[in-house]
């Protein structure tokens, strides 16, 4: 069976399609180019056998070949039933090691001994107080804290709803095994119990839930059951109980309890079903069929719709926040989720890094929309919602892109016929599809045009009344210096990456930029000796950095001041001779984001540029070679 170098070399070549360079393998799984070569080498034998090839593409890298695929598909199906098996092996990092410890101390009833822990996972009790500074921190976000008492040793301490929050992250979610002492606490076969009268409840009341809410539900009523076994039970205070009982929910969550009850000989008290109550409030979704819709309009979520929107267009000026059919997805994702904010839940998102990686101006904007929301509920947002509000505003990102055709222009003459038609058909001629000529007209009918329709005016004539949109004035046989000016407004793309790099903000493969605060620090403290960044620009980056880390796998991170710092919009750019840890992803292509502050500027091309480079290995490839600014341009403008 594959180990976990030869798995992330398969995701990656199957996420590609065509080919990936030995180099970029080399770097992800951070060995040698010649262990590369070996591994590939592994690969492609083991492969054989299921209908399946690795081929070496000249000067390209590796590429992979399914020749069978009913074959090759039995072959994956048949690696995650291994792994489902295989769950128990001791963790090696210390990421896997804290997932690990906290496992342990969430599902032990008591005390547990470091000694006991080191000798456990057969490492020095020395490895194992270190890996507890780190679990502390990882513990706080959840409100939860360790407490330590000698001769007895560490037990989590704090809220129960978020030590349940905690348990169902760590013990359920995330990939690290459990361990296996404890896997018969409880069973997969409970849990799928409890969904079936979930299921059976809400079928009964007309309550939809996605496939994840249900089994979220489920994972929650069993904690809830396992913990009421050794004593504990939910607190809320009064006011939040009676608000809860009078939902329509709530009866919902008694129907569901009662069965529970039932079947497992356990009984429930009544502020765990209002617990179980808040989970049906902060899951559920309504269908989108207008009548409903009609019903659960609710002015205070539309005004923070609107109010999030608002935030979004003023930051990034995407033109989405009149989109109705975006204002209705929000409206309806915001209603049952404010619930959540409310009582500090959290939800989990397992589209979450293809989101980041895929959409990271929908992310970005999510990020935007996620702390206005947070301001005006005083609430806490985390990253998963975030992820949530992306796929919304991503969707109206791309219905915005499929109603922008080619820019529209007008040609003013004073020539006659001849010479309109002789300045469009060069415009035809050079532009294409890129350029829609609406018509020609002299300049004492201009007013005869509504210049809503239209992008730009191309005129052989001085236009002395300064209009609503602009004039580029040209000869009428238009030489290059005029095909460049208006190669500027129809062809923005191509001309906008040269806007935005700079020579002396790029930086190749710096050689002593060894971590992510080194790699910030130092570009900071360039910015601030050319005089382009305001004070705290540093402290705005890390802030960005604390709401969701902008490093979106593939090598590349893309940093940026929580809020505007300069006043102009540019890219620096650092490359790395070796990939350093940004967060938990390998990083070796920085790009420093910095946006004009109020700017109105249509930045829709360098976003959808940066998306490209972040999911494109070849790109990514290519910029980390490159030996020089030139080059870099170069690739640059090649794929821009």
């Amino acid at each position: 069976m594959l180990n976990s170098r030869l798995k992330t070399i398969l995701r990656e070549l199957m996420a590609e399609g065509g080919p990936v360079t030995s180099t970029y393998l080399a770097n992800i799984n951070n060995v040698t180019a010649r262990t590369t070569r070996d591994d590939m080498k592994k690969l492609d034998d083991i492969l054989k056998e299921y209908g399946a090839a690795i081929e070496a593409v000249m000067g390209k890298g590796y590429r992979l070949e399914i020749i069978d695929d009913n074959n090759f598909r039995q072959f994956l199906q048949s690696i995650f039933k291994y792994e489902e098996k295989n769950n128990n092996n001791l963790p090696k990092s210390p990421k896997e090691r804290a997932a690990y410890i906290i496992k342990r101390l969430l599902l032990i009833d008591g005390y547990l001994k470091l000694e006991d822990l080191a000798d456990e996972l057969f490492i020095s009790k020395s490895t194992i107080q270190n890996d507890i500074k780190e679990i502390r921190n990882t513990l706080l976000d959840y409100g939860l804290s360790l407490e330590s008492k000698p001769n007895y040793g560490l037990r989590v301490e704090g809220n129960e709803v978020m030590l349940r929050f905690c348990i169902a992250e760590y013990v359920f979610d995330r990939k690290a095994p459990i361990p296996e002492v404890h896997l018969d606490s409880i069973s997969q076969s409970d849990i799928e119990k409890i969904s079936s009268i979930i299921l059976k409840a809400i079928e009964i009341n007309h309550i939809t839930l996605s496939d994840i809410a249900i089994n979220n539900l489920a994972i929650h009523i069993m904690i809830a059951y396992k913990r009421m076994n050794s004593g504990y039970q939910v607190t809320l205070v009064h006011q939040d109980m009676k608000e809860i009982t009078e939902q329509a929910e709530y009866k919902v969550a008694k129907g569901i309890v009662q069965e529970v009850e039932q079947t497992f000989q356990v009984k429930f008290p009544e502020v765990e079903i209002a617990y179980i109550a808040i989970h049906l409030l902060g899951t559920k979704m309504l269908t989108q069929s207008s009548e409903l819709v009609e019903q659960v309009m609710d002015q205070s979520v539309l005004d923070l719709v609107n109010i999030a929107l608002e935030k979004v267009e003023e930051k990034l000026q995407l033109g989405i926040k009149d989109d109705k059919e975006l204002i209705m997805a929000l409206h309806l994702h915001l209603k049952p989720a404010i619930n959540r904010f409310k009582f500090g839940m959290n939800i989990r998102n397992p589209m979450l890094d293809d989101i980041k990686r895929n959409y990271p101006l929908a992310f970005e904007a999510g990020i935007i929309a996620g702390l206005a929301i947070e301001e005006e509920t005083a609430t806490k947002i985390d990253e998963n919602e975030v992820g949530y509000l992306a796929l919304h505003i991503g969707s109206a990102i791309e219905r915005r892109n499929l109603k922008t055709g080619p820019k529209r222009c007008l040609i003013v003459c004073a020539s006659g016929l001849g010479t309109s038609q002789l300045i469009y058909y060069k415009l035809k001629s050079q532009f294409g599809q890129h350029l829609d000529v609406i018509g020609s007209t002299e300049y004492y009918q201009l007013h005869q045009y509504n210049l809503q329709e239209i992008d730009f005016i191309v005129s052989s004539i001085p236009i002395p009344k300064k209009l609503s949109v602009p004039v580029i004035e040209v000869n009428a046989i238009l030489g290059e210096n005029d095909i460049s000016k208006i190669e500027e407004l129809v062809l923005e793309e191509k001309q906008a990456i040269d806007h935005f790099i700079r020579r002396e903000l790029t930086f190749v493969h710096h050689p002593t930029l060894d971590s992510k605060e080194a790699v910030l620090e130092y570009i900071a403290s360039r910015l601030t000796e050319a005089g382009l960044v305001d004070e705290g620009f540093l402290e705005a980056v890390y802030e960005r950095e604390q709401v969701a880390p902008t490093s979106f796998g593939n090598l590349v991170a893309i940093p940026h001041p929580i809020t505007p710092k300069t006043e102009k919009t540019f890219l620096t750019i650092c490359t790395l001779p070796k990939p350093i840890v940004w967060h938990d992803k390998p990083v070796q292509f920085v790009c420093l984001l910095c946006v004009k502050k109020n700017s109105q500027e249509d930045l829709q091309a360098m976003y959808k540029w940066l998306g490209k480079i972040i999911d494109s290995r070849t790109i990514v490839q290519q910029l980390i070679k490159a030996k020089n600014f030139d080059e870099i341009r170069r690739i640059l403008k090649e794929y821009y």
